[in-house]
């Protein structure tokens, strides 16, 4: 693939655009054995090999990380304020990574962090019902009327009923464990169902998003590369 410089350096994370310019005008930057000094200079990312400071800087288009949300992180690639699930991801090599789908604030579990966005639409199409299993800690007590009303479809105040769920209830009592599976990702789902049958989530963690399980392996902040199985299994 063939691409500008500066871009190059700047997706890899060496700087911003305006920073790595200077640093190639200064002879900072060089490709193969020659020294580059204008940030258009195109390369081809499968051929030539770029030295920045003297350190082989190495091209890689796409990353992949699961990582185990934990609870007080949003999720964004950058916020001003607040500390994001990207800025969880220490090792990664890119600069453009961003998290496939949200969880809320409160929210732990499953989250893929990726620069690929064609796998993002994939994953996240309304057309293409994409299953997400959750397990949550219910207040009130979860009947099989509630299975019954999940297989149906539950009104949460928006036009259409939500689609057919899987609820399986592993423990009913005043204070319930379940795990869920819906098919579609609107706002706030899992816990404006349970509202709508008159409980409330008060614990909730995503397991599962189509074929990626999260690995029970990883603490909640901690994330690992995606194995090559598990990438041949989303793709």
């Amino acid at each position: 693939m063939k691409l500008r410089l500066d871009r190059y350096l700047a997706e890899m994370g060496l700087g911003t655009r305006s920073e790595i310019k200077k640093a190639i005008a200064k002879g900072l930057v060089r490709v193969n054995d020659t020294i580059v000094k204008k940030a258009e200079f195109k390369l081809d990312t499968e051929t030539d090999t770029v030295f920045f400071q003297n350190q082989a800087v190495s091209y890689i288009e796409y990353e992949y990380y699961m990582l185990n949300k934990p609870a007080g992180v949003i999720s964004a690639s950058e916020d001003r304020k607040e500390s994001t699930v990207v800025d969880l991801i220490t090792e990664r090599k890119r600069n453009d990574l961003f998290p496939v789908g949200r969880l809320d604030r409160d929210t732990e579990g499953l989250l893929l962090i990726t620069n690929d966005g064609a796998l993002s639409h994939r994953l996240l199409s309304p057309k293409k019902h994409v299953d997400k299993t959750y397990y949550a800690e219910i207040h009130g007590e979860v009947t099989e009327e509630d299975v019954e009303q999940f297989a149906e479809g539950v009104d949460i105040g928006d036009e259409k009923l939500t689609m057919p769920a899987e609820l399986i209830i592993l423990e009913s009592g005043m204070e319930s464990k379940i795990e869920l599976t819906i098919r579609e990702g609107r706002f706030h789902q899992v816990k404006r169902m349970f509202r709508a049958v008159g409980k409330e989530v008060v614990y909730l963690k995503r397991l599962r998003m189509g074929s990626l399980v999260l690995d029970q392996g990883l603490k909640p902040g901690e994330y690992r590369e995606l194995t090559k199985e598990e990438m041949e299994q989303l793709c």
